[in-house]
């Protein structure tokens, strides 16, 4: 009964922003931040065995390029005449990774456990996985993605946004970020993915 209650409130969530949430995602970014800058230990690194291993790697793909082709193409499938759904909700994802991308090239944060593990180097061009940690990707399109389907399809909103939490936490889990860094990522995506639709005239 809860499961039904909180859906039917996603159901009739108004179309807007959350600004409160937005806030209070930054705020929590800049604490861990703060934190992990004095090196408080704040990193997990859980191994991962067998079928625990392949399941998380499968979840935290949502939100990535195979994940939102089938949204997308589901999307099309079922209204064929309005193309401009999947079409949005494409696009959102798309511009959430470009954007997530050129910030990590920007700031060049080393991720958890390497040398000089929290730093942030400063602008690179060459592509160095080691040294673009800040922000997360992976969460940003994950809660891209959760955040423009639940505005399409409000009634499966907890199921969206339950993905797109569950693959932010296990790239912390995972070792690939740090907290400031998935945080930030689910902040972006999900302030990415309103304005995405907004733009594309699905929000009020």
């Amino acid at each position: 009964m809860r499961f039904i209650r909180l859906e039917r409130a996603w159901a009739c969530c108004p179309h807007y922003m959350n600004y409160w949430l937005l806030i209070s995602l930054c705020a929590a970014s800049g604490l861990m931040m703060i934190l992990e800058l004095r090196g408080v230990p704040v990193v997990l690194q859980l191994p991962f065995k067998g079928d625990i291993k392949r399941e998380s790697q499968f979840l935290a793909q949502f939100g990535q390029a195979v994940a939102t082709v089938i949204a997308a193409a589901l999307i099309y499938s079922f209204e064929p005449t309005q193309p401009r759904k999947a079409i949005a909700v494409g696009a959102t994802v798309i511009a959430a990774s470009l954007i997530c991308n050129g910030l990590k090239k920007i700031f060049g944060r080393v991720r958890p456990n390497r040398e000089n593990a929290g730093k942030f180097l400063g602008p690179m061009l060459k592509v160095n996985n080691k040294h673009e940690s800040f922000p997360s990707s992976h969460s940003a399109c994950a809660m891209a993605l959760a955040t423009s389907l639940t505005i399409l399809y409000p009634q499966a909103g907890v199921v969206f946004w339950s993905l797109g939490i569950i693959t932010s936490v296990l790239r912390y889990l995972m070792d690939a970020h740090w907290p400031s860094d998935v945080l930030t990522g689910i902040a972006l995506g999900y302030a990415l993915g309103w304005a995405g639709m907004r733009i594309a005239g699905f929000t009020g």
